[in-house]
């Protein structure tokens, strides 16, 4: 027989868990009071989404020497700093009761965090998951981090890997209909760059969309080896166009920063997040703020004796042009963009006393640093984006004028030419010239405004005029040297003359050339004219419209 006493003693338990104003006999309310059960299917559906596309996809991407999304993230972020928004959004699939069977996350990771202590924006492509393809969640999570970047005035970070938001055919199969193309959404895109810095990686085969976000931003780097950008990839240039290049033919990243539509070429991922980062610490968060001014360690005052005999006598041999950029800006500073592209010209970003400035130089060692048609397009976007955050702009100027030649002009490059000439005249940030040596024609007067204040700093190794002795001479003395009895002679002689015309200190007796300088004292000249310029800046960010607007470039 069973005692009485624990059936006494589970009545009792039971009594006191019934609610006081029940009925008696009524049965107790089983349902959950709280709203747990809600926060752990939370939980789960979390669980799932950090899976990505599963072991099998992931294992997948690391054999292709490729991270995951989420790996990207923790070098890209600073630790404990990323808030992802929509963790949740996907595709589920469920069973006859609603119940979660299978859950794929989307396409796309978005959110917020902070580099090197500043926050930013992220778009990342998770290339596990339908191979970074698009489905119903990647536009709107698109848009929401364009439109963060917007709205919060934040940096937005792309990382990019796949079609980037695009669809593929399969899409067709699971919508059962043809999407008209629309650029919906892409106001967005352009707006923000004229308002925040916009950057971008290539980490994997970036085709259509995924391509168009790499390149329009203010800086983009491609990783060597895994990663490519094209308009479409093999298969469909096969179809199209009878080629059968393989993926880094068509896009890798060599051809892509020599085409001039990536800015820099990245070892592997880790140098590509360095990249990043590094751009980011020169320009500010925002078109309404000053760019970050940094503790600086290297004298001003600083002297470099090498600086006094780098531009050889004789103007034909040329010299490293980066060696001046390197001994004349902070020591470990020179952050340079798109070396490969437009070669004769170098473009940069560096610091002057702890202050970002934007660097143009002539390579003497390209086109003896002529401008050509890819250098005129490079040095163009670089003017406008350095106007655009108010960087202060340093020109150090071996211009011998626009490279001649049927390949010249069969490249356009009067066209190109004059965009950066309009430019270089409606940029209305700090500028300063510094003449290494040669100075030249149309292309020559585009080192600076001169309708305003451009404060310019020649070497004695400085040349300038409407064109070159070497050339013009032939041209203008061309009677006189066909009647000479010793035409060799009389060409020394007269330009032994010329050359005596056109000393720069001739100009300066003129004033036609404000300051000639040791090559030494540039530093010091540059320095103290970027805590002029950063007084400038401060002020204008106060004042000005901080959105530029500008005509059409011609």
């Amino acid at each position: 027989m069973q005692s009485a006493e624990p059936a006494a003693a589970a009545d009792a338990a039971a009594s006191a868990a019934a609610p006081t104003d029940a009925a008696p006999g009524a049965a107790a309310d089983t349902a959950p009071t709280g709203w747990e059960p809600e926060l752990e299917e939370m939980r789960r559906r979390e669980q799932l989404a950090a899976r990505m596309g599963g072991e099998e996809r992931v294992a997948r991407q690391h054999a292709s020497g490729r991270l995951t999304v989420r790996e990207r993230l923790e070098l890209l972020l600073d630790p404990g700093t990323w808030r992802e928004t929509g963790g949740l959004a996907g595709v589920g699939s469920y069973d006859d009761d609603g119940r979660l069977v299978e859950f794929a996350p989307s396409t796309m990771v978005v959110g917020q965090g902070e580099v090197d202590g500043s926050a930013v924006v992220v778009q990342g492509d998770d290339f596990t998951v339908k191979g970074g393809a698009g489905d119903d969640a990647v536009w709107r999570r698109m848009t929401w981090a364009e439109r963060a970047a917007h709205d919060l005035r934040r940096p937005l970070v792309r990382l990019v890997d796949g079609t980037g938001g695009g669809g593929s055919v399969k899409t067709l199969a699971s919508a059962g209909y043809a999407a008209f193309p629309s650029l919906a959404g892409g106001d967005l895109a352009i707006a923000n760059l004229s308002r925040v810095p916009v950057v971008a990686a290539a980490l994997g085969p970036c085709a259509g969309l995924g391509a168009a976000r790499v390149v329009q931003s203010h800086f983009s780097v491609i990783v060597r080896g895994t990663a490519q950008l094209f308009i479409a990839g093999p298969p469909v240039v096969a179809w199209a166009m009878s080629e059968r290049p393989d993926k880094e033919e068509l896009g890798g990243a060599r051809a892509q920063v020599k085409a001039g539509a990536v800015d820099n070429e990245a070892a592997n991922e880790e140098d590509a997040m360095a990249q990043l980062k590094r751009f980011l610490s020169y320009l500010p968060p925002n078109v309404w703020t000053a760019p970050p001014v940094h503790a600086a360690t290297d004298p001003v005052d600083r002297r470099e004796e090498e600086l006094l005999s780098i531009v050889p006598r004789d103007e034909r041999r040329t010299y490293k042009m980066r060696r001046i950029v390197e001994l004349v800006f902070d020591r470990g500073s020179v952050f340079e963009l798109g070396a490969r592209f437009g070669r004769s010209t170098i473009t940069a970003l560096a610091r002057l006393d702890g202050k970002p400035v934007g660097v143009i130089a002539s390579d003497p060692t390209h086109y003896g640093g002529g401008l050509t048609a890819s250098a005129a397009e490079k040095q163009t976007r670089f003017v406008d984006m350095c106007d655009q955050f108010r960087l202060p702009v340093v020109n150090l100027v071996d211009q011998p004028g626009f490279v001649v030649g049927t390949e010249s002009e069969r490249a356009g490059t009067m066209r190109r030419g004059s965009r950066l000439i309009a430019a270089v005249m409606q940029a209305r940030t700090p500028w300063c010239s510094i003449i290494v040596r040669k100075c030249f024609g149309i292309a020559g007067a585009a080192h600076g405004d001169g309708s305003r204040l451009n404060l310019r700093y020649a070497w004695p190794s400085g040349s300038w005029g409407s064109l070159p002795i070497a050339g013009g001479l032939e041209a203008a003395y061309r009677r006189e040297l066909e009647a000479a009895e010793d035409p060799v002679a009389l060409r020394a002689e007269i330009e032994a003359h010329l050359r005596a015309v056109t000393s720069p200190f001739r100009t300066a007796e003129r004033f036609s050339i404000e300051h000639v300088i040791d090559p030494r004292d540039t530093r010091r000249q540059l320095c103290l004219w970027a805590a002029q310029a950063y007084d400038i800046v401060r002020q204008d960010v106060v004042s000005e419209e901080p959105i530029r607007r500008r005509g059409l470039r011609p």
